[in-house]
C-alpha cells in the first residue's frame, strides 16, 4: 500500500474554519464514495492553525491523474471543490488553482 502526504492552508477565519471542519464531518456520500471509487482506501486530514496536512493511502489501481480526471467528470464533486475554495488558501509556491500540494518524503522509520 502506497502513502502520500499533502497539504493545503485554510484562510484565516475562525468562522470559516470551523464551517469548514462542520463540512468534513457531514461530508457529501458522493463525494465519499469518488475517494473510494478512486483506490483511496483511508484519507485523514489534521490541522494546525491554518495548515492542513492529509494522508491518503491507496492501492495499486490509485493515480492522481485518473482521480482528477473522473472528478471533473462529477458533477458533485466539482460543486464540492467550488465550495471548499471558500475556505481554502492555497500554499506558497502552488500552481494556479492548485490546491492540495504532494509533499516529500524526506524521512521514514
Amino acid at each position: 500500500m502506497k502513502k502520500y502526504a499533502l497539504t493545503l492552508n485554510l484562510k484565516n477565519d475562525a468562522i470559516l474554519i470551523e464551517d469548514y471542519i462542520r463540512q468534513h464531518k457531514e461530508i457529501w456520500p458522493e463525494v465519499e464514495a469518488s475517494i473510494k471509487e478512486a483506490g483511496i482506501i483511508a484519507m485523514h486530514i489534521y490541522r494546525w492553525g491554518t495548515k492542513l496536512f492529509m494522508i491518503m493511502e491507496v492501492d495499486e489501481t490509485f493515480s492522481f491523474e485518473k482521480k482528477a480526471a473522473s472528478d471533473r467528470q462529477n458533477k458533485k464533486v466539482q460543486e464540492w471543490e467550488a465550495l471548499m475554495w471558500k475556505y481554502q488558501a492555497p500554499v506558497e509556491g502552488a500552481n494556479e488553482g492548485e490546491k492540495w500540494v504532494l509533499m516529500e518524503e524526506i524521512f521514514s522509520l
